[in-house]
């Protein structure tokens, strides 16, 4: 480990190990690099503008390193003056701050030295964005066993909302922005590739080992997102539990699903499973839909569409019907007592 005075390099595992305790972690690539994906808790106090970047980037291809390094100077520099602003005085000389670019070079050495140099005791990552991802990657292709309890069942038997009241949990459709289902993104855009494993891995690294972890069964794909190979083989090697449901209940559950979608989305995912619909259900669902009759809506799908596409291919441990939400959770936390013994 190599200190000065205010600043101090570190590793990746380092920085992983302690990560909870900073007050602040600064992204300081551009934004759309930090959309794209980023470390969880980072905030993006950016050295460089997107096309800042750019241009700096240009520069040193077509002009020269040191010219570029000039340029690069200016622009870090009236950016630090804005991110100061937004820095003090919520974080003060005593938080714990750590910094990060893309691999660990100019970006985050400028921005990182001026606020050393104005009081903030500040921890950077050596290798960078790049060092972490490789991290990341590593992780997940070496997954550390883990005992899963595997929930599956048919859609609207109230597996997520089990999810929510548990402890221990790895909740892929919240990391993935997605209900594993032709409708699943009505919640907008999934996250990237990327930024999923990265979710991924923090999850992991924030399980009790101890005890079995709650997951609900998914397929290999999520949405867009694909699951780790590892992570999918100790799914579906896990305590697997069929959850089902009385019919009105999980009507009343998919409902809240249907009520947040627009007329041209509903009808562009009702194009999207006519090959596994009967057109007579599927004029029925969606003249329900046009009339707002969302529970009509919610039994037809259910009924003739996912629990006829959605079958189960890998015979249950046990199935507990979810009537009553509360004493499912109790039987839940009871399975997980006991294989903790």
């Amino acid at each position: 480990m190599v200190k000065s005075e205010m600043i101090q390099t570190i590793p990746i595992e380092t920085f992983l190990e302690s990560i909870h305790g900073y007050d602040l972690i600064i992204d300081a690539r551009s934004p759309h690099e930090y959309d794209e994906s980023h470390i969880p808790l980072a905030q993006n106090f950016y050295a460089l503008s997107d096309e800042e970047h750019h241009r700096v980037g240009t520069t040193y291809k077509q002009i020269s390193p040191f010219e570029a390094r000039v340029q690069g100077a200016s622009f870090v520099c009236l950016n630090a003056a804005r991110h100061i602003h937004a820095i003090y005085p919520t974080f003060t000389p005593n938080s714990k701050i750590a910094i990060y670019c893309a691999r660990g070079g100019m970006r985050s050495s400028s921005l990182g030295t001026i606020l050393s140099d104005i009081g903030y005791r500040i921890d950077r990552v050596i290798g960078g964005y790049k060092s972490y991802r490789t991290f990341v990657t590593g992780y997940l292709e070496d997954l550390p066993p883990l005992n899963f309890i595997t929930l599956g069942g048919n859609t609207g038997c109230g597996k997520s909302d089990l999810l929510n009241e548990l402890d221990n949990v790895i909740d892929l459709e919240k990391m993935a922005n997605h209900y594993g289902s032709v409708f699943g993104d009505v919640n907008g855009a999934q996250p990237t590739q990327k930024e999923f494993q990265n979710r991924l891995m923090h999850a992991f690294l924030s399980i009790n080992r101890t005890q079995s972890a709650f997951v609900e069964a998914e397929s290999k794909r999520i949405g867009k997102i694909m699951l780790p190979a590892p992570l999918y083989k100790q799914m579906e090697t896990g305590f697997r539990i069929e959850i089902t449901a009385p019919l009105e209940q999980r009507v009343e559950r998919i409902m809240r699903m249907y009520d947040t979608m627009d007329e041209p989305f509903f009808m562009e995912r009702m194009e999207r499973i006519s090959p596994y619909i009967s057109r007579d259900d599927k004029t029925s669902a969606i003249a329900a839909f046009q009339n707002g009759d969302l529970p009509r809506v919610s039994e037809i799908l259910l009924t003739q569409y996912y629990d006829k596409v959605y079958k189960v291919t890998i015979k249950p441990d046990m199935s507990i019907h979810n009537d009553d939400p509360l004493k499912t959770l109790d039987i839940l936390r009871g399975i997980q007592d006991e294989q903790q013994r």
